[in-house]
């Protein structure tokens, strides 16, 4: 495997992992804030959904941002607002201010998540992308397996509050990893000609591109069930199914070692199979899946080892979906990649938290709505699917050939 590779996916998916930490690390604490500050569940999960809107939204900003004045300085204006929204969070004294700081605290982290979709783009294209992408993936899996652990470790030994220094320190430590590992890889004369028209003219190519808008949500409607999950698990876990922080952060790492363990096939699955096919075939495995705990669910099975052996499955097919539609999605778009990861982050990102909005808005104290939710995401994704790859399997994207 190449070393370089192998050393872009380690720095990478260090910048990418703080936006991913500040939601699963915060997740065990969820029950605890709310009995701190007085609020409803409602009122903590408007604080999660605050966070994932302005992932959503300012993502629109960086990508161009990034288009126009290289990589690392967006990146460093993102991370430093993140430490900041991250310390405000910490000395919130009412959950109305813990939900403008988590908005803040998005605003900031989304440009560690979107941007390295583009400095992929920017160094490689097809089967090389996409190992680099799972590679990528590797890494930032690591946090629903060690943060939400990390978690309730932190509870243990403090409150909720310290989990937010935790994450602002973690801040800190990766600009310094910004700083001195990661190259910048949009050179100034990549960037002549890239201006507030150039942007809006990249939009508007990329929404009519019903290829990529058709990509982008079949990763949309994948990453939707997952945070539905992320948003529901604690209060089923300790709530329904009576967990332990300690015992949810365990159940909740399966999941995640699933996705990553099955996400290392996707450079070799492309290479042999194309990733129209690799695409086709994760997408019917996740959709059958998903489709099974309902039955199962509907039929009575509510038990947490039917809902996390089906989970177990379904994820471990996303893990093959959305690092092979976000590098298919990208194939064309070198010109304008900044933009076009940005994009299709908003769109992952808006429906995404939707699912999870009107996930939350059915609760009942049980796993059904959020079941129910996984199944209309996946028949969804499935559809798209379909209708997106309908025709070919794409050959030329299993070729190991390096971007110019």
């Amino acid at each position: 495997m190449n070393a370089q590779l192998v050393r872009s996916a380690i720095v990478l998916g260090l910048l990418s992992v703080i936006g991913p930490l500040a939601i699963d690390m915060y997740l065990p604490a969820l029950p605890a804030i709310g009995t701190s500050l007085g609020a409803t569940t409602a009122q903590v999960q408007q604080s999660l959904m605050a966070y994932m809107a302005a992932i959503a939204v300012c993502q629109l900003i960086y990508g161009p941002l990034s288009d126009m004045l290289g990589r690392k300085l967006p990146l460093y204006f993102g991370i430093g607002i993140y430490i900041v929204g991250t310390a405000a969070a910490a000395l919130s004294p009412n959950i109305e201010w813990l939900i403008v700081s988590r908005f803040l605290q998005g605003v900031g982290a989304c440009a560690s998540m979107s941007l390295p979709r583009a400095i992929v783009r920017d160094e490689y294209t097809g089967a090389p992308a996409a190992q680099l992408m799972s590679l990528l993936m590797l890494v930032f899996s690591v946090s629903p397996i060690l943060a939400p652990l990390s978690g309730s470790i932190v509870i243990a030994f403090g409150d909720w509050r310290l989990l937010f220094w935790v994450m602002a320190a973690v801040g800190a430590l990766s600009l310094v990893l910004l700083v001195f590992g990661l190259k910048e890889t949009r050179p100034k004369e990549a960037r002549i000609g890239s201006g507030l028209g150039s942007a809006l003219g990249a939009y508007w190519t990329l929404l009519r591109d019903w290829r990529f808008i058709g990509l982008s949500l079949i990763g949309a409607f994948g990453m939707a069930s997952f945070m539905a999950f992320l948003g529901n698990s604690s209060f089923i876990y300790i709530g329904h199914y009576g967990l332990t922080p300690t015992q949810y952060s365990l159940a909740f790492s399966v999941n995640a070692i699933s996705f990553f363990a099955v996400s290392q096939a996707t450079g070799f699955l492309v290479g042999r199979f194309g990733l129209n096919r690799v695409v086709k075939v994760a997408v019917s495995g996740y959709a059958s899946s998903m489709l099974v705990l309902l039955a199962l669910f509907v039929a009575g099975f509510d038990s947490i080892f039917v809902l996390g052996a089906l989970m177990f499955v379904a994820f471990g097919f996303l893990g093959l979906v959305l690092p092979s539609t976000s590098v298919l999605a990208m194939e064309e778009q070198g010109e304008i990649a900044g933009s076009a990861s940005a994009l299709m982050g908003t769109i992952q990102m808006v429906i995404a938290a939707g699912v999870m909005g009107v996930v939350s808005s059915f609760f009942n104290g049980t796993a059904m709505p959020m079941v129910i939710g996984f199944a209309i995401c996946a028949v969804l994704a499935f559809g798209i699917t379909q209708l997106t790859l309908a025709k070919g399997a794409g050959s030329k994207l299993a070729r190991a050939v390096p971007a110019e």
